[in-house]
């Protein structure tokens, strides 16, 4: 019997310009079996239907709820998570609040998923999905985290990808590569 240590990290997500309610749906989904504590959804990223004050009209807020619900079947309701209109803002806060900022995304400079060695406290910015994150954006990161690819596909869905990053983080043992 094989036991699984589980490092207790603080994890968040960054999902900026992901286009798909069903991504978001899944990525919430995702985040919440895997310990994320909160998601921050920024850009043009649809979100989950938000109190009176939803500033969506409310026929289209009701729709792109139930789509995201479609996937993240009441994990959007499990998951903290908040609208932020600042990403650049988002990204120095929470520098200053002790995380390392890591992108997902294929870059010259890139470290390989399976030698990366997650910090105690990391935010993940997850950005489009055919364009990927800008470069500016790529700028203000600590790090570049690539997953490795053996077939012919060039890349992963955004929550593919997500999924094993999140794993990485949160089973990692400390001081090791996972």
């Amino acid at each position: 019997m094989v036991i699984y240590t589980r490092v207790m990290r603080e994890i968040v997500l960054l999902v900026h310009d992901v286009r798909s309610t069903h991504n978001v749906g899944s990525l919430l989904r995702t985040a919440e079996g895997l310990g994320v504590s909160h998601v921050y959804f920024s850009g043009y990223t649809p979100f989950p239907q938000l109190d009176a004050n939803d500033p969506r009209l409310p026929h289209l807020a009701a729709k792109i709820d139930a789509q995201i619900h479609k996937t993240a079947l009441d994990a959007e309701e499990l998951v903290p998570w908040s609208v932020d209109s600042d990403v650049v803002g988002r990204i120095r806060q929470l520098k200053a609040d002790g995380y390392v900022v890591v992108a997902l995304e294929q870059a010259p400079n890139s470290v390989e998923l399976p030698s990366y060695q997650p910090p105690e406290k990391v935010a993940i910015l997850l950005g489009r999905e055919v364009e990927g994150i800008e470069p500016e954006l790529l700028q203000l990161c600590d790090t570049t985290l690539e997953i490795p690819m053996f077939g012919r596909k060039e890349s992963f869905n955004v929550v593919q990808a997500a999924a094993m990053v999140l794993y990485a983080c949160r089973f990692a043992e400390p001081n090791s590569k996972f």
